[in-house]
């Protein structure tokens, strides 16, 4: 019997080996539906913006010159939809990583005849990194993430000093960074975070969290979050250098 030995994720990078990385993150890639498929294949042309590493103009996406809302993480488009049928005045990019999501919103856009959206289905912070130019977005909108909940996982998510300078960078001058979660102790974490960023004002009247803002629509999660005794924590933070 061959004798089998574990290895750094160096070592085995260095034969040639792929090794899965942690991400911020679940892949739960579920079944398509027809309609999510359809959709994909009929209107993927027109809505759908691909990862090819370079990096976009907004205005030619759009063909107009109207401010940007950037989701990270849309889950299955129904408020980020709602949104941007409420706001015709602004253009919207949605990221999901995953494909039911991402058929999901299209299907709904098409069906309430939305223009100005746009989505990608990939990783967000490989198109923060690789898609998204500087000093081009109004507002990042990041709504509910996965909270890793238990202690030895918080270093999974996807709000970190990191992130949040990532954020500034692709955020104009007065944009504003606003998130939502419905677990206390990561939106302490993301005040904590952001409070210690430069180049952040917290537009809380008392330095910690904001009210719901109507742009918000209430969510499956929120719902949930209240059954569930939950509390619901915006934080909205404005690019100021």
């Amino acid at each position: 019997m061959t004798e089998r030995t574990h290895k750094t994720i160096e070592q085995a990078e260095q034969e040639g080996k792929y090794i899965r990385k942690v991400r911020s993150f679940v892949k739960r890639e579920g079944r398509l539906t027809n309609a999510q498929a359809r959709a994909l294949e009929l209107h993927w042309d027109t809505m759908g913006l691909d990862h090819n590493k370079k990096v976009i103009n907004p205005s030619v996406v759009f063909n107009n010159e109207n401010p940007v809302v950037l989701e990270i993480g849309f889950g299955m488009g129904k408020s980020l939809v709602e949104m941007a049928k409420n706001a015709p005045e602004l253009n919207f990019i949605g990221i999901e990583v995953h494909k039911p999501g991402v058929g999901a919103c299209i299907a709904l856009a098409q069906e309430e005849g939305i223009k100005n959206l746009r989505v990608y289905e990939h990783d967000a912070i490989e198109i923060l990194a690789d898609c998204i130019p500087d000093a081009s977005i109004t507002t990042v909108q990041l709504f509910f993430p996965d909270p890793w909940h238990k202690k030895k996982h918080h270093k999974r998510r996807i709000v970190s000093p990191e992130f949040v300078e990532t954020i500034r960078q692709k955020l104009k001058i007065g944009g504003v960074f606003h998130m939502a979660t419905d677990w206390e102790n990561y939106a302490e974490c993301m005040l904590e975070d952001m409070q210690a960023s430069a180049g952040y004002k917290n537009l809380s009247e008392n330095n910690d969290y904001v009210p719901r803002p109507d742009s918000r629509p209430l969510t499956k999660f929120e719902n949930r979050g209240q059954r569930l005794g939950h509390g619901v924590w915006d934080l909205q933070f404005q690019r100021i250098d």
